[in-house]
């Protein structure tokens, strides 16, 4: 897998529509929605300016196409669903799926651990739903743990997953 000309970056307000365009579709071909394009979780897929407005949303490039995305969530805040005080958090990565394999997931996953250990926390933390098997694995490769005990439901028929990285 070659990630060296992967670059990643902050992303623009004139991407967010694009952004979370592709964060949708990715979820839409992963199988990941209870109601496929009907879910109301799409909408919050979607608007990748509240995101911006409340965490970074951070961009995979290469060659000047976007690969991916995803939101990190330096410290607490109304994007952070399970961070402890001193924990980061991850959330909605997303790469498309013409992207897949080049190692765009795995490059945003690192800039957020970077970015984590460069701000001192103690943590980074992320909730995964039970059918993203790839994440999973990415997740498990880079040192991320499963942590059941912070496992949850943001209503009951999704559970999602707890992994954490202790930093």
């Amino acid at each position: 897998m070659d990630t060296t000309t992967i670059t990643i970056r902050q992303a623009r307000p004139e991407e967010y529509e694009a952004l979370g365009a592709l964060t949708a579709q990715a979820y839409l071909d992963g199988g990941h929605l209870d109601f496929g394009a009907e879910d109301p979780y799409l909408d919050v897929l979607r608007d990748v300016a509240a995101r911006a407005a409340a965490a970074e949303v951070l961009v995979a490039e290469a060659d000047g196409t976007v690969l991916g995305c995803v939101t990190y969530v330096p410290s607490g805040g109304p994007m952070a669903d399970i961070a402890r005080e001193s924990e980061a958090e991850i959330r909605m990565l997303a790469v498309s799926s013409a992207a897949r394999g080049r190692g765009a997931g795995e490059t945003l996953v690192r800039e957020c651990v970077r970015r984590a250990k460069e701000a001192g926390r103690t943590g980074l933390v992320l909730s995964t739903q039970t059918s993203m098997h790839a994440a999973h694995r990415l997740y498990g490769r880079l040192g991320f743990v499963r942590t059941p005990e912070r496992d949850w439901r943001p209503i009951e028929t999704v559970p999602l997953l707890a992994y954490a990285l202790t930093l």
